[in-house]
C-alpha cells in the first residue's frame, strides 16, 4: 500500500493526471521520487497515442510537431517548465548565489524567463518537426521522458539542497535516499539500455546528451546556487529532454551520411 500511495503522490505532485487524493503520509513521501520516472511513462503514453492518431488521420508535420511540443506541458501542468524559467532567469542575472536563490523564489516571471521559454519552445517544436517520423519514435519519446525524470530524481537526492526550506529539502529529509537513489539509477540504466537496443545511434547519442546535461546542472547547482533546488531539477528535466531530442535528430542524420 505504501508503494501505491507513493505512486499516487508522484502523479499528484508532478502531473495533472487525476488521481485519488488519499492520505499521502510520510511513508508515501519517502518513496515518491522513486516513481517520478513513471510520470514520464505517462507522458510517453500520451505521446504514443497522439502519434498513432497522427498517423491514422495523416496529420501534417506542423500539427504533429505542435502536439509533441504541447502534450508534455498539458500532462505535467508545466511544473518542470516553471523551474526551467525560474532557473534561466536566475542564471541570466549573473548575480551572487544568494541573489540567484532569491530569484528562484520570486513568483514573477522576469524578462529572461520569457525569452528563454520562447526560445525553448521554438527549438523543441523545430526538432519535433524532424523527429516523429523516424522508426520507433513513440518508444524513444517515452524512454526520453522516463530517463530525464530518473536522472532528475538522482540530482534531487544526490546533491545537497541549497536551503533547509522548500519542497526539495523536505523530500531530502523524509526520503529513503539510499533506496530511492539505487532505484533511480537502476531505472536510468534500464532506460539507457532500452534506448540503445531500440535504436543504437540515436539511443547512444540521447543517453550521452542526458548525462552531459546532468553534469552541467550538477556543476551549476554547486557553483551558481550553492546547492540543489526543485527549480534546478525542473531545469534539468526540461533541458535534458530538449538536448535528447536534438541528439536523436542529428544522430539519425549522421547515420544517413555515414
Amino acid at each position: 500500500m505504501t508503494a501505491i500511495r507513493a505512486l499516487l503522490l508522484a502523479f499528484s505532485m508532478f502531473s495533472r493526471v487525476p488521481v485519488p487524493q488519499g492520505s499521502f503520509d510520510a511513508k508515501a513521501q519517502r518513496y515518491a521520487l522513486l516513481f517520478l520516472p513513471l510520470v514520464g511513462a505517462g507522458v510517453g503514453l500520451a505521446l504514443w497515442g497522439f502519434l498513432a492518431l497522427a498517423r491514422l488521420l495523416a496529420f501534417g508535420t506542423i500539427l504533429t510537431a505542435a502536439g509533441l511540443t504541447l502534450l508534455p506541458v498539458l500532462v505535467t501542468g508545466g511544473i518542470h517548465l516553471d523551474g526551467f524559467c525560474d532557473t534561466a532567469d536566475a542564471l541570466a542575472s549573473h548575480a551572487s548565489p544568494e541573489r540567484r536563490r532569491e530569484i528562484l523564489k520570486d513568483p514573477h516571471a522576469g524578462a529572461f524567463a520569457v525569452i528563454f521559454a520562447c526560445a525553448y519552445f521554438l527549438g523543441y517544436f523545430a526538432l519535433c518537426a524532424e523527429g516523429p517520423f523516424f522508426q520507433n519514435a513513440a518508444l524513444l519519446f517515452t524512454l526520453l521522458h522516463m530517463l530525464s525524470r530518473a536522472l532528475g530524481g538522482v540530482l534531487a537526492l544526490g546533491v545537497p539542497a541549497a536551503s533547509e526550506q522548500g519542497l526539495l529539502a523536505s523530500f531530502q529529509r523524509s526520503a529513503n535516499r539510499k533506496a530511492c537513489l539505487i532505484g533511480l539509477i537502476a531505472v536510468s540504466a534500464l532506460c539507457t539500455a532500452a534506448l540503445v537496443l531500440a535504436d543504437p545511434p540515436r539511443g547512444i547519442a540521447m543517453a550521452a546528451g542526458a548525462l552531459l546535461v546532468l553534469l552541467y546542472v550538477r556543476r551549476s547547482a554547486k557553483r551558481d546556487f550553492s546547492g540543489m533546488s526543485g527549480d534546478l531539477v525542473g531545469f534539468y528535466i526540461q533541458l535534458a529532454e530538449l538536448v535528447m531530442i536534438l541528439c536523436a535528430v542529428f544522430a539519425g542524420k549522421a547515420a544517413i551520411w555515414f
